[in-house]
């Protein structure tokens, strides 16, 4: 399922809605026409909210409960599009977070504990207030960039061979033995720049990167190994930080041994590519991404945002009676040190939502031994689909896959996610419960077990969410559109035909988005409405396509 799908009108704009709903006691929440305030939390499906202005008690469906509506405030960039934020006001706002990340999650932040964040940082606790509070109103970074006048007609940002010049100078120049300083690194930056005729960045820009290269990739980089390995490897049976539900979700891929065959020919297609998403605290599968493609930055960017987003309506697309109760962004997406990994758009994207990036180091392979668990498992249950190509060429000897294919996608894809929820309420032997079990009483406690979190801040608008991890592109509007492998028109794109860069002179480059999975369309963001725009193809005998570079 696509929620793209529901957007059909391309001269309506949709503006993007980053809000989340707060399921928690005495938070207020729209269902209806009405306002409650949630008094009990049931379960996973309902609560008991008393409407704010009859004081009736009701029995409310979370999936229908609503936020309330924040009102918009001038110059604030909470809502845009993350692309489109210049790298100085992206490093700003990560120094910003990184003041306030310790006070983050508590219900009452006390003035002692400010006071005493006030002085670590140099700044002032007033201001740290301030912080806090466009934080956690707005849920996401970009609520900290600074509020400039001007930044809107269009301000500079990292190039991309300048950004690549940045990580090859940290990774082999930075990160080594030799242990240059900060002020060396920028000097390298500035110097391979110069050489290769391109805009250096500011020094403010160059710095914040190399600031945000984590405190164990640093001491092993440097020459510290022993420290790093000392300071973060696990116990036995323990994985560092794995504390609670959604703490430190893992990803990875794997081919999947079936041919399937089409929906409408029924003719084999090949293999699909399989992305997981599991949180390690409770062994909950949270996500997956079925892609025909090898794994790329889209594929790990949309098995995030399927694990954040709700799933009942999910369920109901691929007619299965069942629950799967997962919702939320982790507080650590873990994966492999791979390129689909390091994806700009998704970098960006969990950045914004607040969730770190942590790559697993290199020839060590346990910490991404949950995850390849689970892909073995789901391997070995599909060696009995027909069609298998098994593992090996040995045991598939005469037994012709393409001829027995019969499933097809849409029929693997139901028959996957019956299999993630039997896995879900089926008895783990690591944690000596069922992964549902373990996540209910993460979430709600037990008897003698206090809930380590409660519900998990849920996502109020699925299209929003989905857009945010979509590959964006920067191009040019010329008199037929934009071209991007293929040609796109609307009237949204009009007023910007050959516009000009105030700063440059050249002509502007605009942020588009695009599905690769349907290419019939793409997402104009229209910098001065600060809204998404549908564009389609301009043949509109173009079919729906997916791209399949």
């Amino acid at each position: 399922m696509n929620w793209i799908e529901n957007k059909e009108n391309a001269l309506v704009p949709y503006e993007p809605n980053r809000a989340r709903l707060n399921i928690d006691v005495n938070s207020t929440v729209r269902f209806g026409d009405n306002v409650y305030r949630i008094s009990q939390i049931l379960d996973f499906k309902t609560v008991i909210g008393i409407d704010v202005e009859s004081g009736r008690a009701a029995s409310l469906a979370i999936a229908a409960l609503i936020p309330i509506g924040q009102d918009k405030v001038d110059g604030l960039y909470a809502n845009y599009d993350v692309s489109a934020i210049a790298s100085e006001d992206w490093a700003i706002a990560q120094r910003r977070f990184a003041a306030i990340e310790p006070l983050l999650g508590h219900t009452i932040v006390g003035r002692k504990e400010t006071e005493q964040r006030a002085r670590e940082t140099g700044v002032d606790a007033a201001t740290l207030y301030r912080w806090l509070g466009k934080y956690n109103e707005w849920g996401e970074l970009l609520a900290l960039v600074p509020r400039k006048r001007g930044w809107q007609t269009g301000n500079s940002r990292i190039s991309r061979e300048a950004d690549e010049l940045i990580t090859k100078v940290i990774k082999d120049y930075y990160l080594t033995k030799q242990r240059p300083s900060v002020q060396k690194a920028i000097e390298q930056v500035r110097e391979l720049c110069d050489q290769s005729k391109i805009p250096p960045p500011s020094t403010t820009a160059i710095r914040a990167r190399i600031k945000a290269v984590s405190d164990r990739d640093y001491l092993r980089g440097r020459g510290f190994a022993d420290k790093a390995r000392n300071k973060y490897t696990p116990s036995p049976g323990t994985f560092p930080g794995a504390d609670y539900p959604l703490a430190i979700v893992q990803v990875d891929h794997t081919p999947i041994d079936v041919m399937l065959v089409d929906d409408v020919h029924r003719l084999s297609i090949g293999r699909l590519w399989l992305t997981l998403a599991i949180c390690v605290h409770t062994r909950m599968i949270t996500g997956y991404y079925l892609a025909l493609d090898a794994p790329s930055g889209i594929s790990v960017a949309m098995c995030v945002a399927h694990a954040a987003l709700p799933k009942e309506e999910w369920l109901t697309v691929h007619g299965i009676e069942g629950d799967w109760p997962v919702w939320g962004f982790p507080s650590v997406l873990h994966t492999d040190n791979g390129p689909d990994f390091q994806a700009e758009t998704l970098k960006l994207s969990c950045l914004n939502y607040g969730i770190e990036n942590r790559f697993r180091p290199v020839k060590r392979p346990k910490y991404g031994g949950h995850i390849e668990r689970l892909l073995g498992k789901f391997m070995d249950k599909i060696h009995a689909l027909p069609g298998t190509t098994f593992s090996n060429v040995s045991q598939r000897e005469g037994y012709d896959s393409d001829k027995q294919a019969v499933m097809s996608v849409s029929e693997f894809e139901t028959w996957l996610v019956r299999e993630i929820l039997k896995y879900n309420e089926s008895y783990h032997s690591k944690i000596f419960m069922s992964p549902s079990r373990k996540w209910h009483i993460g979430i709600f406690g037990n008897t003698g077990v206090d809930p380590l979190v409660g519900l998990p801040m849920r996502p109020a608008d699925p299209l929003t969410v989905q857009r945010d991890f979509l590959p964006s592109y920067e191009r040019t509007i010329q008199h037929y559109g934009v071209e991007l492998d293929v040609r796109y028109y609307s009237e949204a794109l009009r007023p910007w035909i050959n516009a000009k860069d105030e700063q440059t002179g050249k002509t502007r480059k605009f942020i588009f988005r695009r599905d690769p999975r349907d290419i019939s369309l793409i997402w104009f963001y229209d910098p001065l409405l600060k809204q998404y725009f549908k564009v389609p193809v301009a043949n509109q005998a173009f079919p729906v396509a997916a791209d399949r570079k």
